[in-house]
């Protein structure tokens, strides 16, 4: 491989990590035009095991604004991102898989505007389909495999003077 490709694929790889990235941060700030623009026009995304719909990009953005309406404070951390890209023959290098956990802390605000604790904390598994566009690397797919679920039990918390 000769350093020019090699500085390429280092390219590829911040793009698309860089994407991943500003899904969550989209999500979080329930910026929803932002998060529809990093999809591809027929983009799709798959959020039935975490109770949602699956759909077209607009469709499942204005589930998500629904959803989360409750829920102003959020934080998506999406870890372990595995990067693969396309080795098909017929493919040029313009697609890539992500594989990457998450944990998805959500919180109803407090009367100083943030939540002390999260009211419900979900984690588990997307699986992105990228593809490099004319505007960049956009998403063309994206499951969201939640395996796990749970609202923090107050009770139990210790206070703290």
């Amino acid at each position: 491989m000769t350093q020019r490709v090699e500085l390429a694929t280092v390219r590829d790889h911040l793009a698309v990590d860089g994407l991943v990235t500003e899904y969550a941060v989209a999500v979080d700030d329930g910026d929803w035009q932002a998060w529809r623009g990093l999809f591809t026009p027929d983009g799709r995304a798959d959020y039935r095991s975490a109770g949602g719909i699956e759909g077209d990009a607009g469709a499942v953005a204005g589930w998500l604004a629904e959803s989360l309406r409750g829920f102003p404070v959020r934080q998506h951390l999406i870890v372990n991102r595995r990067v693969r890209f396309g080795v098909w023959e017929q493919d040029t290098g313009d697609t890539a898989e992500v594989q990457a956990d998450y944990v998805s802390p959500l919180g109803r605000a407090g009367q100083d505007g943030a939540s002390a604790e999260p009211d419900l904390v979900s984690g588990g598994r997307c699986a992105f389909a990228v593809l490099r566009t004319d505007d960049g690397w956009r998403l063309s797919g994206v499951v969201v495999r939640e395996k796990w679920r749970r609202a923090p039990d107050r009770r139990a918390a210790p206070v703290i003077n």
